[in-house]
């Protein structure tokens, strides 16, 4: 499991036993962490944005990765809800792939 706390991403002990372990012992599971940068930030913001019941906030995006978005909605994987984007039914099972298509690159 990830978890978030402004730019800092940490992760959990990968195995059950190691997890339960730590944590029955008193200790945290927390196996590491990162920085994020603002690029690597805005890929979060986007790929867990966008899979939200509620959809993704046009604002967060770049004109250019605007444009992409428009595309992907002329495809039939993401809908407009408002300012919001939502994935479509369709879109819910090429989430990466519409995520890739969107950012900057």
């Amino acid at each position: 499991a990830h978890g978030f706390i402004g730019d800092v991403r940490w992760w959990n002990v990968k195995h059950p036993d190691a997890y339960a372990q730590r944590v029955s012992a008193g200790d945290n599971a927390i196996d590491g962490f990162e920085t994020l940068d603002r690029r690597s930030r805005h890929y979060e913001d986007v790929l867990l944005g966008i899979r939200l019941r509620s959809g993704l906030e046009t604002a967060v995006l770049s004109e250019s990765e605007r444009r992409r978005a428009e595309q992907a909605v002329g495809d039939g994987l993401l809908a407009y809800d408002g300012d919001r984007l939502v994935l479509t039914e369709r879109g819910r099972l090429l989430a990466d792939g519409v995520v890739r298509d969107i950012l900057d690159r």
